[in-house]
């Protein structure tokens, strides 16, 4: 039979003693993110410099432009930084062109953590997704990123978790597996 643990609500937070050991530990979280074209950027931008034509058109600008510094064929340097400076910069484009038309960028979006899963709700909609079906987590200087399929992901901008970040952080690493979760606080 299941021990009733005692349960004090902090704000946002839910905790739970555990009765054996008196630790403290985090039951559910709840927190309020409204996603803008900096966070969707930064998104962007980490999930297309991971891939492999990032990767390969970064290496590729990169070479041109030694080609061309090699050679004195300035041709190659300004090709070089098309190829290095065009994904950025369409990206940013993109991102400010998503966050202005998509309607769920509009309003700020539900997040809550628990036991099972990560639950987003935004008005009468809401989704869950389970633990074991995230992909990974990973994190950049401006936001915690949990992909909850190969390419998309919840988005969790550091600036507005505040002093749950590491609550977030804590959640994410207890309840997936170490291999997938890359989040440096």
């Amino acid at each position: 039979m299941r021990s009733k643990a005692p349960v004090r609500w902090v704000p946002s937070l839910w905790y739970c003693e555990f009765p054996q050991s008196g630790v403290m530990g985090v039951m559910m979280i709840e927190l309020d993110v409204k996603i803008g074209a900096k966070d969707l950027y930064d998104y962007m931008l980490r999930h297309s410099y991971n891939s492999a034509a990032g990767i390969l058109g970064s290496c590729f600008g990169a070479l041109l432009i030694v080609f061309a510094v090699m050679t004195k064929q300035w041709l190659y340097l300004v090709m070089g930084l098309i190829m290095l400076l065009y994904l950025p910069w369409t990206l940013s484009v993109r991102s400010k062109q998503q966050v202005l038309s998509n309607p769920s960028f509009q309003q700020p979006l539900h997040y809550m953590l628990d036991g099972q899963g990560i639950t987003i709700s935004q008005g009468e909609e809401s989704v869950q997704y389970l633990w074991e079906e995230m992909h990974k987590a990973v994190s950049t200087g401006r936001s915690i990123i949990v992909y909850t399929s190969r390419i998309n992901a919840t988005i969790f901008p550091r600036k507005q978790m505040g002093d749950q970040t590491t609550a977030v952080i804590e959640m994410i690493s207890t309840h997936m597996p170490p291999a997938k979760v890359k989040i440096r606080s």
